[in-house]
């Protein structure tokens, strides 16, 4: 990594706050909400996330609620591809498909259009954290599901002792700005 990407990655860092035991006791939260706030934060955040994936002909970029829209837009504006939300059930007007997955503390399900994107599509799936890497899998199939192809994943916050990137496909393109333990 050069210099120049180490500065940055190391102020974005400084701007992730811990809050301990939300939403549960025992779970130690990363906020990105004061990166959120800091204009300069989150500019150099977007440019940051897109770089990687610039040259690499992305179609839509998906992005997990709800805090993966909040960069997931910015970058398929970057990369001139289109947003595709992810949410959870109840949420989407249109027919949707659904897939369960498990979290830290509990279980889940989230829910995409069943008309997102074409068959062949390339895919950009984000997120601003991945923790046990539950949330990201089961966009995954919800994508390929579709018969979309996952060419990337791209997340501001990985939790390294949780293994998430593991639960992933090894051959995709993975981008982690921030890794914490």
């Amino acid at each position: 990594m050069d210099a120049v990407k180490q500065q940055i990655i190391r102020l974005l860092k400084e701007n992730i706050r811990n809050i301990p035991d939300f939403p549960k006791p025992g779970i130690q939260f990363k906020d990105i909400t004061p990166l959120l706030k800091n204009p300069d934060t989150l500019e150099l955040t977007s440019q940051v996330l897109a770089h990687p994936f610039r040259h690499m002909d992305i179609d839509y970029v998906v992005g997990l609620e709800s805090r993966g829209f909040l960069f997931g837009t910015n970058l398929a504006q970057d990369l001139h591809a289109g947003f595709v939300p992810i949410r959870k059930p109840g949420k989407l007007p249109a027919e949707t498909i659904t897939a369960t997955y498990a979290l830290e503390y509990g279980k889940d399900e989230i829910q995409m259009h069943k008309d997102a994107f074409e068959k062949g599509d390339r895919i950009l799936i984000h997120d601003d954290l991945i923790a046990t890497g539950g949330s990201a899998k089961a966009a995954t199939e919800l994508v390929e599901g579709l018969g979309g192809n996952v060419v990337g994943y791209s997340f501001i916050v990985e939790l390294t002792a949780l293994h998430g990137v593991d639960k992933l496909p090894a051959d995709v393109k993975k981008e982690i700005l921030i890794s914490l333990d």
